[in-house]
């Protein structure tokens, strides 16, 4: 069995790779970053295949705060639609294609075609209902735009519809999808793994404050005003938030009007970097509106750092609610700030957390568990 990979970037495909690649059923993967990024990912090079003529120009301008709006959307197009052309004109013999959602809609079609399966793998809730979900959130803080371009919309729409099964990360997503009307056998949930070899406890949270850690993209998706206003009511005498990753711009003018007292902003970090972030936080929180399955959850929970998740994040796919770490509403941050402040108050229970997420990660196997749940389902789609 021979499967091709597509995605724009790496996300989670790249670890994927290693486990195709380990038990010989990967025939190539196709991204569109350059080789320059994607030799640090430890692929041999004749099996991976670059198309960073758009990516590359337009992560480089959007770094230095040149595009934005429609341009920006017109040239993100474009690159998703070049590279899935691209790809499907250069598509070598296999007996499926794993796309990530977006890349593959002429590729699937061109596997088809010489008898193959087409696999959608979609990291985050059905498109639509994203759109609907984020725009209304916008609309609460003044941004007015649409979540998602039509464009998009329509083109994955056509994807769900052409895959001969669509991949999901968690039941947050296998839930928005019946919601959107796709029949429940198309879909297969495979939940991501956890590089146990980048991710381990590595010193203790400091007993001179309460740190928590926030980690991803901060923007209106990821929930930071809720998040800031449970800081706000959480009234612990010494207390620190630290958010880790990069600012958006559509949030940032809402910040700049904001308290934002103990409250340090990293940046992106180094996995080197965020595992000592994790290892040292009390608890790691994440808001999300919507999302299909936060890495990041996983690598805490690695790292022996207890979370408090949103039940849009995938985390109840993770952990179990009051043992490794809470789940709480979308937009309550009452909810968050309530357990903040057991976990403040009750240093036992958040070591008992810690071990309890340990086990639980470990038990998890890891990537190589994902990687055997993908051929999982690649058999049983290639057997029709």
């Amino acid at each position: 069995m021979q499967i091709v990979q597509t995605v724009t970037g790496t996300y989670h495909h790249f670890d994927l790779a290693h486990e195709l690649h380990r038990h010989g059923h990967l025939k190539r993967v196709y991204s569109t970053y350059p080789w320059q990024r994607l030799k640090r990912e430890g692929l041999p090079r004749d099996l991976v295949s670059t198309f960073p003529w758009l990516h590359a120009p337009i992560l480089l301008a959007a770094q230095r705060g040149l595009l934005s709006g429609r341009f920006a959307a017109n040239l993100d197009y474009a690159n998703l639609e070049l590279f899935d052309r691209w790809v499907a004109a250069r598509l070598p013999e296999c007996d499926a294609v794993l796309a990530l959602s977006g890349s593959g809609l002429h590729t699937g079609k061109a596997v088809q075609a010489r008898g193959g399966r087409y696999l959608c793998d979609r990291g985050s809730s059905h498109i639509r209902y994203q759109d609907q979900i984020l725009t209304e959130e916008y609309r609460r803080y003044g941004v007015d735009r649409p979540a998602c371009d039509p464009r998009f919309m329509r083109r994955e729409e056509a994807e769900y519809a052409q895959a001969d099964a669509i991949t999901i990360p968690s039941e947050f997503c296998r839930r928005t999808f019946l919601e959107m009307g796709v029949p429940a056998a198309k879909l297969y949930k495979a939940s991501y793994g956890v590089r146990l070899d980048r991710f381990w406890p590595e010193g203790q949270p400091p007993q001179d404050e309460f740190r928590i850690l926030f980690a991803g993209q901060v923007s209106f998706r990821k929930g930071i005003p809720y998040l800031l206003e449970a800081f706000r009511l959480f009234p612990h005498p010494r207390k620190r938030l630290v958010i880790a990753g990069a600012v958006l711009g559509e949030i940032k003018p809402w910040l700049a009007a904001q308290d934002l007292s103990n409250v340090t902003f990293t940046g992106p970090l180094p996995q080197a970097d965020l595992r000592r972030q994790m290892s040292t936080s009390h608890v790691m929180v994440l808001p999300s509106i919507e999302e299909g399955l936060a890495l990041v959850q996983g690598q805490a929970l690695a790292c022996g750092c207890p979370l408090i998740s949103s039940l849009h994040t995938g985390g109840d796919d993770l952990f179990t609610h009051g043992v490794e770490g809470f789940l709480v509403p979308i937009r309550s941050a009452q909810a968050i700030a309530e357990r903040l402040q057991q976990l403040a108050d009750d240093p036992d229970l958040r070591a008992q957390m810690s071990a309890e997420g340990l086990k639980r990660v470990q038990k998890m196997g890891g990537v190589s568990d994902y990687g055997d749940r993908i051929l999982e389902i690649a058999r049983t789609i290639i057997k029709g």
